[in-house]
């Protein structure tokens, strides 16, 4: 191929493949929103619930549906250890409560993860086991107040992470719907910016916190600025994992090893399996 339409045909594909991460706020805004209340008034619930973390994720979350349901019909739970009551996180958490005005829970975790550990009848010293554990012990919490005030769960995960199974099966998987399911981590730093959300919080590393020093760049694949766009190759422009590779300027092997945690990851983003159907 001439080099001239080749250096044309991947300055298309980079200029598609921004134009798929592009968003304009005017509309993306009123489209979450819409659906949030769509999901909130046939449910017969009284509100919201959502846990903070102090992530970029979460903080848009809760401003979305404050946007939607208005702040007395949402409320907060921060659910951190000891160790982080006094963190950056712990701050960003509140602070976004505190801008919102909705209504707060303060849960610690330790109690909760270490009381099932003492007495569960096997030792288990896996480190994914226990960050697990407390992933699905913040679930738990969240559908506890929900059941007992008649709140619907809201979910904060982003495309980029539920592509890849970068989350917790029953765990921040377990939640009664998605509000920003839709966006790659990209375009929610960008839409978090656009509401209002503070630099600090917007701008921060992502990390799950379910052990210390967790980050997300250490177990994903790439940076999310190079992931979002081998996401969008892959699974918006159905590219060849080769026509991928190029455009993004990765490594087959990073490829492959993106559509690998896609497959390995299916059983999180599906129905358990079963004979027959509903």
């Amino acid at each position: 191929m001439p080099a001239l339409i080749q250096n044309t045909e991947t300055v298309k594909a980079r200029d598609e493949v921004e134009e798929r991460l592009s968003l304009d706020p005017q509309a993306a805004v009123p489209r979450i929103v819409e659906f949030i209340r769509t999901i909130f008034r046939p449910s017969g619930c009284s509100g919201i619930v959502v846990g903070l973390s102090g992530g970029i994720d979460s903080a848009l979350t809760a401003t979305l549906c404050v946007k939607a349901v208005g702040p007395e019909k949402v409320v907060g739970v921060f659910m951190f250890e000891e160790r982080m009551h006094g963190s950056i996180d712990a701050r960003h958490a509140h602070e976004v409560a505190n801008n919102l005005r909705i209504r707060t829970v303060d849960l610690t975790l330790d109690p909760l993860t270490k009381q099932f550990s003492e007495t569960f009848p096997v030792r288990v010293e896996d480190q994914v086991a226990k960050g697990n554990l407390k992933a699905r012990m913040r679930m738990m919490s969240l559908y506890y107040l929900a059941n007992a005030e008649n709140l619907l769960v809201a979910g904060t995960g982003d495309r980029s992470e539920d592509l890849i199974g970068y989350f917790t099966k029953y765990g921040d998987g377990g939640v009664d719907f998605l509000p920003i399911a839709h966006l790659y981590k990209s375009q929610v730093r960008f839409l978090a910016k656009h509401v209002g959300i503070s630099p600090e919080i917007v701008e921060k590393p992502s990390s799950p916190n379910l052990w210390e020093g967790h980050k997300a760049t250490d177990e994903i694949p790439l940076d999310y600025s190079i992931l979002d766009r081998a996401l969008v190759c892959l699974f918006d422009l159905k590219m060849t994992p080769e026509e991928a590779s190029k455009r993004v300027r990765v490594s087959k092997d990073k490829i492959q090893d993106i559509l690998s945690r896609f497959r390995n990851s299916a059983h999180k983003r599906a129905y358990p399996a079963m004979i027959g159907s509903w």
